[in-house]
């Protein structure tokens, strides 16, 4: 029960990391706020409250400051303060050689993986610093070096150096920020596809050469399931890790990014 009275909110949580993340924190006493455009998020609210827990859903855009400033006002409504944000949202939307992306193609993919995590944090820390306390965990990524993602890469090393130089500002005032870089993670198939399109005839060419390169770069050479992802997510979170901050811990079993 290492969140038992704690309220954290969980950024892209209605499938995959985010949600293991929220119902593993709910399991060890966390009020949860779901945050998620995908009507999924009431299903992962149902299941968290089938199981014990308490959980409440809000659906916002995290590529807009508004839809961040919706989702951070929802969790002030309900607790008054936020206890532990996880900034998970982001994703890989296409997979090719950066010579093949468009313009708007790349500033999509920084829209996606590095502004929500920007714009949560900001608007974050007037509460945590009201409050004189708080946690960040930001989902970074080991994709910072590996193939034929160049912008997705460069928005979660914008993440990595959020964490660092917001850490840095914050530290004395109560405040941890924290990140994990996951590597390649098996998980169900998506509710809803980050690829908008799919007329490119090598696009399954290309995200093949992301799976072998992400095996072979790992040392354990397979992905890693949620719970291993979750894991240390949670842990950077709780007050066990409270003399960690400023920090990416790389889960990509043996490979640093």
């Amino acid at each position: 029960m290492r969140f038992s009275g704690k309220t954290m909110v969980v950024t892209g949580a209605a499938q995959g990391i985010g949600r293991r993340v929220a119902e593993r924190a709910a399991a060890e006493g966390a009020e949860v706020l779901i945050v998620d455009r995908a009507q999924a998020r009431n299903d992962v609210v149902k299941a968290i409250k089938a199981a014990g827990g308490t959980a409440h859903a809000v659906a916002a855009n995290l590529e807009t400051y508004s839809g961040c400033k919706k989702a951070i006002d929802k969790a002030i409504s309900l607790w008054g303060r936020i206890d532990i944000l996880v900034n998970n949202v982001g994703g890989t939307i296409w997979a090719k050689p950066y010579e093949h992306y468009d313009p708007k193609q790349i500033d999509a993919e920084i829209s996606r993986s590095l502004m929500p995590t920007l714009y949560c944090c900001h608007l974050a820390l007037a509460p945590m610093l009201e409050a004189g306390k708080g946690v960040i965990v930001n989902v970074s990524s080991i994709a910072t070096r590996g193939l034929n993602r160049v912008p997705y890469g460069a928005a979660k090393g914008g993440v990595n150096a959020l964490t660092q130089n917001l850490a840095w500002e914050v530290a004395e005032r109560g405040i941890r920020v924290v990140a994990t870089a996951p590597g390649g993670t098996e998980a169900p198939p998506r509710i809803t596809s980050r690829i908008p399109d799919k007329g490119e005839a090598q696009r399954e060419d290309w995200y093949q050469a992301i799976i072998d390169q992400t095996v072979q770069s790992s040392f354990l050479k397979r992905y890693s399931t949620l719970d291993e992802q979750a894991a240390p997510i949670l842990f950077l979170a709780s007050d066990e890790a409270s003399y960690l901050t400023g920090v990416t811990l790389p889960v990509g079993g043996g490979d640093l990014g």
